[in-house]
């Protein structure tokens, strides 16, 4: 998992992040149960659970705890996955479609269940909104509340007309959908508070200690420059950040970026204008805007996607512009912080989950919709490592594809794509 990154980029959430260790490097040869590589959410999910479980586990990370997506996305607890059920159901049958259905919901059960279970203070936040910008996408968020009505999820309100201007102080939608089950939290935080946790019970972690190659066997062999570690199974969670570990998956997967901003202190009087029940609130539109207020009442604001994960020249250039569409009211705001996040997409945009050689488990490409997604991963790892695989090969099963024209050509064609659906929602249909 190379990197020439040491720290973390300079966000909100570093800026604002709980104090936390610096991991020393790995330095010598040390043997464990499992080796996890990759210290974000997957990783850190899938360790913790392990940990649990009794296993010895070791955590690589190239950087620091969170330093990828995990600690740099908008924070946002959106339920299911990039592509929904009803998707999954006409692509690959109603057999997977109920299998996947029936966790689409537990990612979010499993990031409140760690919150309360080792008290990390994320400035967790309650219910996330769907807003529709044009009739087309109103008619979609109706089709949407049944369709997850029908997968178990009866936490759904649906606000037509003006209605959703309870919610949100914009001109911009025509109504919205709210998922009281959804939320927001600060997401460095989180995967801070929850390595702490594994820490806590006998797990080791090592930062500034990227991967450099993989001996496969049985044990399983990984090298870093100063030491390795020998063990009976591996975790591969770098996600985005994998490049040259897993080259067989590489093709069928592509990095990209998306920007946000973080604005000066709002008054209250301002984030009550704008949000007045603090929820979070992605629009519907193929290259969707996201945004949510931060515990010290800081409008977080996100939207785009830069395919290759290549950062734009300005970062506030790209995201004022939405930010002001949205919010006319804000005109003019500073702009505290502004950064860059890298995820990692599948063609079909749904998360790899696989195994190699018996003993090598990954589990990546969640496709911009990885807050919930890669908790759940955690968990199903642990749950195969215990022999219990029905959940994690419901997502190994899934067909994957290589990207056309592989990452060369991946980008520009994938761009091409992305035009298109950007100008259906523009024209609003």
């Amino acid at each position: 998992m190379p990197s020439n990154a040491t720290s973390h980029v300079a966000s909100y959430y570093a800026a604002t992040a709980q104090e936390s260790p610096e991991r020393p490097p790995l330095t010598g040869e040390k043997r464990c149960d499992v080796c996890v590589v990759g210290a974000g959410f997957t990783g850190i999910s899938a360790a913790l659970h392990l940990a649990e479980q009794g296993h010895r586990v070791v955590l690589l990370e190239s950087a620091r705890v969170g330093f990828g997506a995990s600690g740099r996305n908008g924070g946002q607890i959106v339920n299911s996955y990039s592509r929904d059920m009803d998707v999954i159901e006409s692509r690959y049958g109603v057999d997977t479609a109920r299998a996947l259905g029936d966790m689409a919901f537990e990612g979010n059960r499993i990031i409140r269940e760690r919150i309360a279970r080792y008290a990390i203070d994320c400035d967790l936040k309650e219910g996330n909104l769907f807003a529709a910008c044009n009739a087309r996408q109103m008619k979609g968020l109706i089709e949407h509340k049944a369709l997850w009505e029908r997968y178990g999820n009866d936490r759904l309100e649906l606000l037509e007309g003006n209605a959703y201007r309870r919610e949100i102080g914009s001109d911009r939608y025509v109504g919205a959908l709210l998922d009281h089950s959804g939320g927001h939290l600060h997401p460095l935080n989180l995967v801070l508070g929850q390595a702490a946790a594994f820490e806590s019970l006998g797990g080791v972690i090592h930062e500034q200690s990227p991967v450099t190659a993989i001996e496969q066997g049985t044990p399983v062999r990984l090298a870093t420059p100063h030491g390795a570690v020998v063990a009976e199974r591996v975790v591969m969670a770098g996600n985005a950040y994998m490049k040259g570990l897993l080259p067989s998956l590489e093709g069928k997967s592509m990095p990209a970026s998306t920007q946000v901003v973080t604005t000066a202190p709002l008054s209250e009087a301002q984030a009550r204008e704008i949000l007045p029940n603090d929820r979070a609130v992605e629009d519907c539109n193929y290259l969707l805007d996201y945004y949510r207020l931060s515990g010290d009442r800081r409008l977080i604001y996100g939207g785009g996607v830069s395919y290759g994960g290549q950062d734009p020249s300005s970062i506030e250039g790209v995201i004022r512009p939405k930010l002001e569409t949205t919010f006319p009211q804000l005109k003019g705001v500073r702009i505290d912080y502004a950064w860059s996040g890298t995820f990692l997409l599948t063609l079909n945009r749904l998360p790899q989950f696989g195994c190699l050689n018996g003993n090598v488990y990954y589990a990546q490409g969640y496709s911009g919709h990885g807050v919930t997604s890669t908790h759940l991963a955690g968990k199903l790892i642990a749950e195969v490592m215990q022999g219990q695989g029905e959940r994690f090969d419901a997502f190994a099963g899934l067909p994957h594809l290589p990207f056309p024209g592989g990452r060369v050509l991946s980008v520009p064609l994938t761009a091409i794509g992305a035009w298109y659906y950007r100008t259906r929602d523009a024209l609003g249909v």
